[in-house]
């Protein structure tokens, strides 16, 4: 995801926090929950959007035969746009101090990813186009487990916010086998984030925003159902890894 888009969640996110913030504040005379941060454990569940992205790294291959007149086609990879998924989790929360507490948020994640083939050595103006740009939608259905510390500042009235930093395993459930990627159903993420508790007169509401960043290559370059096919190969010939990120907007009820 390019720096802009981060940009504008980003400041989406902290437009949220500050109205919230105003209206907590207009509210400030009445301490609710007072004992709510003194439990041991306590859950919640929370929904939300997800905006996922892969950092793709092209290594310029070059096909053999095609269209293309310099001797073979080009192929690079790319995400142009980012589409919102749909978040749900379930939130155990163990308070090891006053400011630092154990999360453990499990839940799934439903979202795409669409990706952009071009051929660097081919011809918008060809007729057939698919010598020239190609595409594949990337669905994903996450099974997600994220472990995440989190460290509060203090309570100020009705409010304190925080910042976490943790890990998330995922697990993908939806996978098209026959495309041109063939993606790995398992990576680990490194995650941080940032958000606030508004302790309302019921429960706390938590928005909360967090970034993720894929350790492992999930590419799968091993593609026996496609020797007999290089026109479809050539897509995994040409890239060399492919990296999970995501951003993640929650609201936590707790």
């Amino acid at each position: 995801m390019d720096l802009t888009k981060l940009r504008h969640i980003a400041w989406m996110m902290l437009l949220i926090l500050a109205c919230a913030t105003v209206q907590a504040q207009d509210n400030d005379m009445i301490l609710n929950r007072p004992y709510a941060d003194t439990k041991r454990v306590h859950f919640g569940f929370s929904v939300g959007m997800n905006f996922q992205n892969m950092a793709i790294t092209n290594n310029g291959f070059v096909a053999e035969g095609g269209f293309a007149t310099a001797g073979g086609e080009e192929w690079y990879a790319d995400v142009p746009a980012i589409s919102p998924g749909f978040s749900v989790n379930v939130l155990a929360d163990y308070r090891i101090a006053e400011h630092f507490n154990l999360r453990i948020s499990p839940g799934l994640y439903f979202g795409n990813k669409m990706v952009r083939f071009l051929n660097h050595r081919g011809d918008p103006e060809w007729a057939d186009q698919s010598h020239y740009k190609r595409s594949q939608n990337v669905k994903s259905t996450y099974i997600v487990v994220p472990v995440d510390l989190k460290m509060s500042a203090k309570r100020y009235h009705n409010i304190r916010p925080y910042f976490t930093a943790g890990a998330m395993y995922t697990g993908d459930l939806a996978k098209d086998r026959s495309e041109q990627f063939k993606l790995k159903n398992s990576d680990v993420m490194l995650t941080v984030g940032m958000g606030c508790d508004f302790y309302m007169p019921f429960f706390k509401l938590c928005p909360e925003i967090k970034f993720c960043f894929g350790l492992n290559n999930i590419l799968d370059r091993n593609r026996p159902d496609l020797e007999d096919n290089p026109e479809e190969m050539r897509f995994t010939q040409s890239v060399s890894k492919i990296k999970n990120n995501m951003v993640v907007v929650t609201f936590f009820f707790e």
